[in-house]
Formats: structure tokens, sequence, C-alpha cells
């Protein structure tokens, strides 16, 4: 099995950040893993589903545990 590979476009469609949101954070050095697949400023980004989900997940915060 593959692991997805998603535009900011599609991040978008499927998980609500939006492209710019994504791109900040991929300034600020935060957000999930991405790939470079071009070099560049303006090289083309793509973002493993996989990530995604493991980034999502480590920003889970279980209720009821230490404050926020």
């Amino acid at each position: 099995m593959t692991d997805e590979l998603l535009s900011p476009k599609q991040v978008h469609a499927d998980y609500g950040f939006s492209p710019q949101t994504l791109a900040n954070w991929r300034w600020m050095g935060s957000g999930p893993d991405y790939i470079k697949t071009t070099p560049g400023k303006a090289g083309r980004i793509k973002y493993r589903r996989s990530a995604i989900e493991a980034w999502l997940k480590a920003q889970t915060v279980t209720a009821g545990g230490a404050a926020a």
C-alpha cells in the first residue's frame, strides 16, 4: 500500500487547512512534514497523508489531562 501524496489544495479539501495556512506553517517551521518536489522558492509541495494524520494526532489534547 502506498502513502497518498496530497497537494495543499487537496489537504484543504480533506482537512480544512487553507493553502495559505500551510504555507505560513512551512515558513515558521511548524505544521505537518512536507515534501518539496521541485527546487526553489516556488517549488511544488506535497504532503503525505500519514504525515498529516501523525501531526494531527500529536496536536490532540486529552480531556482531563494537563491544561493546554
